[in-house]
């Protein structure tokens, strides 16, 4: 062999000798707890929407940020579990998917930074001190004003005339102001029309099947399903019922007349996940929840059912079907 080979192979070897120091750079570590269960469509669906924002912005799952997440399917004794396990592991942030999630996470911490996707009143349940000036460790998207119920009421009017009275389904455990939050301006909205509206309260399926079924039993009566994980979590059984006895319903998100729900209005879920990675990439390089205002929804979607609404014999108003998005065949 030649020397000067020689020495280059020396040279080759010298810059491929491995670093025993066990100096290794930090893979940071993002926490998650989502309200749906882990076999839910929407469920999976926002973690998707969530990493590819996170990718976009050059955080790549299993090269340099590792996401731990955890499926509470609604259920508040999980909610409780999950949370603590994920301030155990001591991550860099937690995202949490909605009221009753950051509810639970804030019971656990004060310190390691929460971003939330869908929280409708942060103020009014005590999370932050203010939209703008979030003053705490928790921060993020909010996805339905207040107003929306006024605008639920209006288009069931619209789409179904006769109806004199509207009952609001919520439950209590999970909806914002344990559901007073979207009452009143719903109630003021409904009076306007000369509509009575009555509140109804469910925590489980048979609660939901009374519920339908006394609606049912009286003329001339709507549906108005609010914002809320554990209705969203009984979508399918609430859409189902609600057409068996054939009664006029609005539904806050795309999801639900996806699988039959007459119309829907509200905001873009998965597209909060989408923005919610934008606040996790500030946060992971040194920016703090406090600094970071809460966002409103910036993506609305009207969506109408014509199945159904040809099952119940609902002519959808030529209006409503040019403001549509979507309209499912």
């Amino acid at each position: 062999m030649r020397r000067r080979e020689f020495i280059g192979l020396l040279g080759g070897a010298a810059l491929a000798v491995p670093d025993f120091s066990g100096a290794q750079e930090r893979v940071p570590k993002i926490g998650m707890l989502s309200g749906y269960s882990e076999s839910d469509p929407a469920g999976q669906a926002s973690v998707v929407a969530f990493r590819e924002g996170l990718k976009q912005l050059g955080w790549v799952e299993g090269r340099n940020v590792h996401v731990e997440t955890r499926w509470a399917a609604a259920d508040t004794a999980l909610l409780q579990q999950f949370a603590k396990e994920l301030v155990a592991i001591q991550p860099d942030l937690i995202l949490s998917a909605n009221t009753p999630t950051t509810a639970a996470l804030l019971q656990q911490t004060r310190t390691i930074p929460i971003v939330f996707a869908n929280v409708s009143d942060p103020v009014g349940d005590g999370f932050l001190a203010s939209l703008a000036r979030p003053g705490g460790n928790v921060t993020g998207f909010s996805n339905m004003e207040a107003s929306m119920a006024g605008k639920w009421v209006e288009l069931l009017k619209e789409i179904a005339p006769s109806v004199t009275k509207v009952t609001a389904m919520f439950n209590p455990d999970s909806s914002p102001g344990r559901g007073a939050y979207f009452l009143g301006p719903m109630q003021s909205a409904a009076a306007s029309f000369g509509l009575q509206v009555v509140a109804a309260p469910v925590g489980d399926k048979a609660t939901i099947e009374s519920v339908l079924a006394e609606l049912a039993r009286q003329p001339d009566g709507g549906l108005i399903v609010t914002s809320d994980i554990f209705l969203i979590g009984h979508r399918v059984e609430i859409t189902s019922l609600a057409a068996r006895h054939r009664i006029p319903a609005i539904y806050p998100f795309r999801m639900f007349a996806e699988v039959g729900g007459l119309v829907s209005y509200g905001s873009d879920l998965i597209d909060n996940y989408r923005r919610a990675a934008a606040y996790a990439d500030r946060i992971l390089k040194g920016g703090k929840p406090n600094e970071l205002p809460v966002q409103a929804p910036v993506k609305f979607e009207l969506v109408v059912n014509l199945k159904t609404a040809r099952a119940l014999n609902i002519s959808v108003p030529l209006p409503i079907q040019q403001r549509a998005n979507e309209m499912i065949e």
